[in-house]
């Protein structure tokens, strides 16, 4: 006899997400998160809740201890208040002490803030977390795997620490114990291949001792100041630009006119793909690719890449 048990209970999800105007994604979707396409346990679909826009590269998470000390606290929020010039995502768990200190510090900073659910939408856990959701929703918003009436269980904070770690470029954790549940969060990010630190801490503070282990085992970055993120995650070479008067006529020679004629043609190219197309050897084009920019006709990227401006 043919089951409709899973086709009646799809049906009421749906009207559950009409009736309170949510989204969802499948993987194949484009507004799927594009960081969590590269784990190969990530959700098949997603459901959110607010005004999510995670199309920003910026995404990191934050993790720790829900027995936060002041040290972590201070160090939550004047690390996002560093880091907020840079507009990035900030992605945590909703729980106890670190990750409402994150959605908090998010808010005050007025940056985007997502908190990953180990539930469905008709729960909340803590309930006292309850006076923040308008606030998440109002910055960002909810995002979990779990049809709306699945209640929190054991298993399912640890189902969420993986898409914690999977949605991010990087994890941070601030403080944590020998033992818990932030210590598995950085062992799926490093199975993600992502960056992960960690702040250290006193050798004495048992909210400390996770952090140290993990930075003694090589398994996470010392994280003391927002320019550590900044550094790693090479943000500082995403800077604002400076606005300048734009220079509309070059006096250039001839092997210049030609780079500047190849990289108008072709867009961003790498030292060598510029000495092959215009045929000057790479001892020469060295130099010749300095005076271009100093001269304020290109500018070099990342991995030996050039660029008009």
């Amino acid at each position: 006899m043919f089951d409709t048990s899973n086709i009646l209970k799809a049906t009421q999800e749906l009207h559950y997400i009409q009736k309170n105007k949510l989204q969802y994604s499948y993987f194949l979707q484009a507004d799927y998160p594009r960081n969590l396409l590269h784990c190969i346990d990530a959700p098949i679909l997603i459901f959110k809740d607010g005004s999510i826009d995670i199309s920003n590269d910026k995404i990191i998470s934050i993790v720790g201890t829900r027995n936060m000390s002041s040290y972590g606290r201070d160090f939550c929020n004047q690390l996002l208040k560093d880091l907020s010039i840079y507009n990035p995502v900030i992605v945590s768990g909703f729980a106890y002490g670190v990750d409402i200190c994150a959605h908090k510090a998010a808010i005050k900073n007025n940056l985007q803030t997502v908190a990953v659910l180990a539930h469905g939408f008709e729960h909340t856990y803590p309930k006292i977390h309850k006076k923040h959701i308008h606030q998440v929703n109002e910055n960002g918003g909810f995002l979990t795997e779990f049809w709306h009436d699945d209640p929190p269980q054991r298993e399912n904070f640890l189902k969420r620490n993986r898409i914690v770690a999977g949605i991010s470029k990087a994890t941070i954790i601030i403080e944590s114990a020998e033992k818990g549940g932030s210590l598995v969060t950085a062992d799926i990010a490093n199975s993600y291949n992502r960056d992960f630190f960690a702040l250290p801490g006193r050798a004495s503070d048992i909210y400390s001792k996770g952090c140290n282990d993990l930075i003694k085992n090589n398994k996470a970055a010392v994280l003391t100041n927002a320019s550590d993120i900044v550094k790693m995650l090479n943000w500082d070479l995403q800077e604002k630009p400076i606005l300048t008067q734009k220079q509309l006529f070059f006096d250039l020679n001839e092997k210049e006119q030609k780079v500047y004629d190849l990289l108008h043609l072709k867009g961003q190219q790498d030292i060598d793909a510029i000495s092959f197309a215009s045929n000057i050897p790479v001892f020469q084009l060295s130099p010749l690719l300095l005076q271009l920019e100093m001269k304020g006709v290109l500018k070099p990227l990342p991995g030996k890449l050039f660029e008009l401006i």
